[in-house]
């Protein structure tokens, strides 16, 4: 039998499933689970620790060059997806505070901040046995992945999934409101001058917008057979 693609790259735009497809396939593969949107995460809580304005673009790249930052299995049972290391302080659920909410985006918009990053997410990918999920792991960061997909749906739909999670939770939310953050965000991904978002050459396309989650997995998961 042969063995199933040892590092799988899971791209596409914001709120398009790409998380909990990738939490699902690395979990019945055995894999290690590694969303690549936490290493901007956890770089925005050392700045902030740090007392660095956000908006320094220089001193927050020189941050990221030198920041050792690693993802690990989950170490402990409290609901987390891996560990988030810098140096052997475990920030897994630190870095989740409002104000590295706050300030992400900026931080993340940074290239050198990008290229930084890439290289460290880069190392954790060559290990293998990995599912990285992100926007740019099968164009820049792992282009020899042994199986990539894009996972790809309509802003409305997915504006549409983003409302209803949140009305689930019991909060206010307004579509329209959603709807034109998804499209702004898709705007910025897609025009960045460092690894805009596109589907690498040799990936997999998948539509998502007609599938539920667990028709796409089951796809996927076929995909890796």
């Amino acid at each position: 039998m042969t063995p199933p693609p040892s590092i799988i790259a899971l791209d596409g735009p914001a709120a398009s499933g790409k998380s909990t497809l990738g939490s699902k396939l690395a979990d019945s593969l055995g894999y290690l689970f590694f969303d690549t949107g936490v290493m901007y995460r956890a770089i925005t809580w050392i700045a902030l620790q740090h007392d660095m304005n956000p908006r320094a673009e220089t001193e927050i790249t020189e941050l990221a060059q030198k920041a050792q930052i690693d993802i690990r299995p989950p170490s402990i049972k409290d609901g987390r997806a891996y560990d988030v290391m810098i140096g052997e302080k475990d920030v897994t659920w630190a870095m989740r505070d409002s104000e590295v909410d706050a300030n992400v985006s900026v931080i993340s918009a940074y290239a050198g901040v990008r290229q930084a990053l890439s290289e460290q997410q880069r190392r954790i990918g060559l290990r293998g046995q990995v599912v990285m999920v992100g926007r740019d792991i099968g164009t820049v960061v792992l282009p020899e992945a042994d199986l990539k997909v894009y996972l790809e749906a309509s802003a409305e739909e997915r504006a549409r999934r983003r409302y209803d999670e949140i009305i689930a939770r019991g909060d206010k939310a307004d579509y329209d409101d959603i709807l034109k953050k998804v499209i702004e965000r898709d705007h910025i991904d897609s025009t960045r001058a460092v690894a805009p978002l596109r589907p690498a050459d040799d990936a997999v396309i998948i539509d998502s917008d007609k599938l539920d989650a667990d028709q796409v997995f089951a796809r996927v998961l076929e995909l890796c057979k």
